[in-house]
């Protein structure tokens, strides 16, 4: 698959006009996700996600049985406080209802996500630091 390199370029400086850290382009088939950190001297990072991709790994967390816990905004998940912190929830370890299953960022906020019930963590849906959408499943409690 040939994808158009001015688009890659046009996302980047849509990164720098509106001080971004990630943009994601999709259209049909095609998904671009262009992201960088914010350190000095950093590179841009361009990941190419088929749609097909996406769909193994959300019919992955429907085949699993259980109560799913979705994802309440459009945001970056993260499963601990900090970097190389102790993670609130993992998968086998009992949890109570309304501890913090994980914290999802938005816009610099911090929105922890809190767990709907007693129960086991059966399943960590998502990857720290990754892109989560409203109503996604991030969790799946036993």
């Amino acid at each position: 698959m040939k994808i158009n390199k001015n688009i890659i370029k046009e996302l980047n400086d849509y990164l720098d006009e509106f001080n971004l850290t990630e943009i994601e382009y999709t259209e049909k088939d095609l998904k671009v996700k262009v992201s960088k950190s914010k350190g000095i001297g950093s590179t841009p990072v361009i990941t190419n996600t088929s749609k097909q991709e996406i769909e193994r790994t959300e019919n992955k967390s429907s085949e699993i049985s259980g109560t799913k816990i979705t994802s309440p905004i459009i945001g970056t998940a993260y499963l601990a406080p900090e970097p190389g912190g102790k993670k609130f929830a993992e998968k086998g370890r009992k949890i109570k209802k309304g501890d913090t299953v994980m914290i999802v960022e938005a816009m610099k906020t911090m929105n922890h996500v809190p767990c709907p019930m007693d129960g086991t963590i059966k399943e960590i849906c998502v990857e720290d630091g990754q892109p989560v959408e409203f109503g996604q499943t991030i969790a799946i409690l036993d």
